[in-house]
């Protein structure tokens, strides 16, 4: 079931996207600002996968990116389906006070209260504002009842079956 959300996001995105940045892990980019992962959407045609994370806190997000993303299967899927967006929420990282901000935001229009959880979502942005609408496609979290071992394939399973209902 698609849920659409229509939230105005209110970003600094000239000042944002010039300390923005992108980031290879393990053979995928990860973008941390809308912005860029919005451009190389509407470039690729694919959707966005939005990772809210405590990258320097949460175990089940180091887990996440151990047992899920560090993966082949998940490697190949991700380059083939969607862009990755990380929003990160550190306890002892200094992030800048726009990157913040848009993590935030963010956190808010989509609903977010616990970390891991990954949003697929797309988006269209007012090219005279600068605001996103964005479009709810579905929400996951650690691959719970996995196989040990074996998380990336009940992750895919449930990103796909997600997809399947687009």
């Amino acid at each position: 079931m698609r849920f659409v959300l229509l939230i105005v996001l209110s970003l600094t995105m000239g000042t944002f996207s010039a300390k923005a940045t992108s980031v290879e892990k393990g053979g995928l980019t990860w973008y941390d600002d809308l912005d860029q992962a919005h451009d190389e959407s509407v470039k690729t045609n694919k959707i966005i996968f939005g990772f809210f994370t405590g990258s320097d806190w949460c175990g089940w997000c180091k887990l996440m990116q151990s047992n899920v993303f560090a993966k082949q299967a998940f490697i190949d899927w991700a380059k083939e389906n969607v862009v990755l967006l990380e929003l990160d929420f550190p306890k002892r990282t200094q992030q800048s006070p726009q990157l913040r901000t848009q993590n935030q935001n963010l956190q808010r229009a989509l609903g977010v209260s616990g970390y891991p959880t990954v949003w697929l979502f797309t988006s269209k942005k007012n090219p005279e504002t600068g605001a996103f609408k964005l479009a709810k496609i579905g929400k996951l979290g650690y691959p719970s009842g996995a196989t040990k071992g074996k998380e990336e394939e009940k992750f895919l399973e449930d990103v796909n079956a997600i997809l399947s209902k687009k």
